[in-house]
């Protein structure tokens, strides 16, 4: 595997080694030993997945309280992920990493805890899956509002169409308002 520093180095790009031929393919996607080398916890309690069509935008959502850091993947299709740094004490606070993840290029992102983490559908259909390093907690979910001035975030919306979004999304507060970490 290789573990590329994104232009926030604590945002990791994780490329697998693929290997293939007529039959298909095979790779690792998570090891322990291979992770932990390269600054990545290795105590992660939770695997998800979810589905969504073009055009769905989920996020910027983080928790403030038990805060998860996320392995993220694409399995179908392909989206743009974003994660953006919600540190105030951070030099690369307000600032965000977007890199294209499919099941094409099968690349993987880290994303530590204290980022808001969301994603925008390119494809058809996408079906992402994401390890976590604490357990989902609703009660301290909180959303950025995607589309913030202050972050201003090059989504590569589709036909330059408003998102697809949750009310809770629409609903994300800027940075100037939201609950952020020290």
């Amino acid at each position: 595997m290789e573990f590329i520093h994104t232009e926030i180095p604590d945002i990791i790009q994780v490329i697998p080694q693929q290997f293939g031929d007529s039959r298909g393919f095979f790779l690792e996607t998570y090891r322990t030993d291979l992770f932990s080398g390269a600054g990545i916890p290795v105590s992660f309690v939770q695997d998800n997945h979810s589905g969504s069509q073009q055009g769905v935008l989920r996020g910027l959502h983080y928790q403030i309280q038990h805060p998860q850091g996320k392995v993220v993947r694409v399995i179908v299709g392909e989206i743009y992920d974003i994660a953006v740094d919600i540190r105030r004490s951070s030099p690369t606070f307000g600032k965000w990493v977007g890199v294209v993840l499919s099941s094409e290029n099968k690349h993987q992102l880290w994303v530590p805890p204290g980022f808001a983490h969301g994603f925008y559908v390119l494809s058809a259909w996408a079906e992402i899956v994401y390890k976590a390093t604490d357990y989902y907690a609703p009660e301290f979910e909180r959303s950025l509002l995607w589309n913030d001035p202050a972050l201003n975030i090059d989504w590569p919306l589709v036909n330059s169409q408003p998102p697809a979004l949750s009310a809770k999304d629409a609903n994300g507060k800027p940075l100037a308002e939201a609950d952020l970490f020290d």
